[in-house]
This record gives structure tokens, C-alpha cells and sequence, in this order.
């Protein structure tokens, strides 16, 4: 594509994206309050309790927790729209390969936003045991949904990783060699962002990220192996069959 069409691709891929998460920010509006309660029962869980500092504060509140939801809630039209335009002018059966993409990538997605949030109660219970003896823990309302919020998205993306690997591998631009050869910068890399997702150098959370992600990557990586290998003897048994319809031909 010229980079005129790339910018126009860029703009159609953002414009649908941004239709199904208004819609869905829409449906988050009508989550409020069950959502609101889920993020804010860690807190109480570990002796804090999250106040309103300002009179504004719960509409600010209630759109940024509805945007979340519509965020995640429209995973699977986002994720799509960014494969679509990471590799674009796809054949029918690409196509279909970037359906089974954004199948398998939503749920990784979602299933990373929740193991965060089943990881947030043992965070909360280390920062709110460092507070002195005989305090009070009140957490501010806008400061600790953005602090969950980052949590969150952090492992629902990097839960999209594994899946990045096998869709590139799928068309062609990502080799399993290439992976195992660079394994031990992979290996930094997971660790080294997992170490950046957990709140405060947070031991627990970053092996609770670093686990789930080092084994979907080595299943990302058998995946990608075994497609080489189909790959290859795909190419070979073409070759097999055109060089025999040479010597027929001749």
C-alpha cells in the first residue's frame, strides 16, 4: 500500500473501533455499579476504604469505570481491527485466520484482566500492611482506579503476546527458529515487563504475570514449530509434484 491508503486503512480500522467501544461503554453504564463494587471490595477486603475527595468525583468515576468496561467488553472487535491492519489485503482464507486470531486473542485478553484482578488482593494487602500501626487506610478514589486500571490492562495485553506469535507465524513473518534463537531475550523481556506491570516492584504480581506468560509463550512457541514444519513439507510435496509434472511434460 502507498501510505496514503495506509492512512486511510489506519483511519477506517480506528473509526470501527472506536463505534464498538462507544457501544459498548454504552452497555458498561448499565455495569456501574456491580463493576465498581468488584474493584472497590479488595480494598475493604484489606482494611482500606476508598473515599470521594471531590464533588465531581463519582461521574468522573463512573465514566472512566464504564469506559473500562466498554474496553474490554469490545476486545474482540479491537483486536481484530488491529490485526487486520497489521496485515493487510488478506486472501479469503487469511481472513478466516484473523477471525480464529481475534477468537483466541479476546479471551486471553479478558482472561489476563482477571487474573489480575485475582492477584490485586495480595498487592493491596502489601502496600496497606506497610501503613503504620493505629492508622486508618484511606485510599482516594482517583488515584486507586487508575493504579487498578494499569493492572489490569498490563496483563490483559501481555496475555496477547503468545497470540501475536502464532498469528505472524501463520502468514509468514515470524519463524520458530527465529524465536528459539533469541529465547534468551525473550525470557529478559517477559520478565522484564511483568517487573514493570507489578505495582511497586510488587514479588507477588510479577511472578503471577511472569508464570502465565513464560507458558503460553513455549505453547505460542510448539504451535509456531509444528505449522513450520507443515509448512515445510507442504513446499516440498509441491515441489515433488511440479518436478514430476516436468518430466512428464518432457
Amino acid at each position: 500500500m502507498a501510505l496514503r491508503e495506509h492512512l486511510a486503512e489506519a483511519r477506517t480500522r480506528l473509526f470501527k473501533s472506536l463505534i464498538a467501544l462507544a457501544l459498548a461503554t454504552v452497555g458498561g453504564f448499565f455495569l456501574y455499579n456491580e463493576i465498581l463494587e468488584l474493584l472497590i471490595r479488595p480494598v475493604n477486603a484489606a482494611g482500606g476504604a476508598v473515599n470521594f475527595v471531590a464533588v465531581m468525583s463519582p461521574f468522573d468515576i463512573m465514566l472512566k469505570v464504564s469506559l473500562f468496561v466498554g474496553l474490554v467488553l469490545s476486545s474482540p472487535v479491537w483486536i481484530y481491527q488491529i490485526w487486520a491492519f497489521i496485515v493487510p489485503g488478506l486472501k479469503k482464507n487469511e481472513r478466516r485466520l484473523g477471525y480464529s486470531f481475534a477468537a483466541a486473542a479476546a479471551p486471553l485478553f479478558v482472561g489476563g484482566v482477571a487474573m489480575a484482578y485475582f492477584v490485586l488482593p495480595f498487592a493491596l494487602q502489601f502496600f496497606i500492611s506497610l501503613a503504620p500501626q493505629n492508622s486508618e487506610m484511606l485510599v482516594s478514589i482517583d488515584t486507586y482506579l487508575p493504579f487498578v486500571f494499569r493492572l489490569l490492562l498490563a496483563f490483559g495485553l501481555a496475555m496477547l503476546v503468545p497470540v501475536l506469535m502464532v498469528g505472524l507465524n501463520m502468514v509468514g513473518v515470524l519463524k520458530a527458529r527465529m524465536i528459539l534463537k533469541n529465547w534468551r531475550i525473550t525470557v529478559f523481556l517477559i520478565a522484564l515487563v511483568a517487573a514493570m506491570a507489578a505495582p511497586g516492584g510488587d514479588a507477588i504480581t510479577m511472578f503471577a504475570l511472569a508464570g502465565p506468560l513464560f507458558i503460553t509463550f513455549a505453547a505460542a512457541t510448539v504451535i509456531c514449530w509444528l505449522n513450520d514444519r507443515k509448512r515445510v513439507k507442504k513446499l516440498a510435496a509441491q515441489e515433488a509434484e511440479n518436478e514430476r509434472m516436468a518430466r512428464g511434460e518432457g
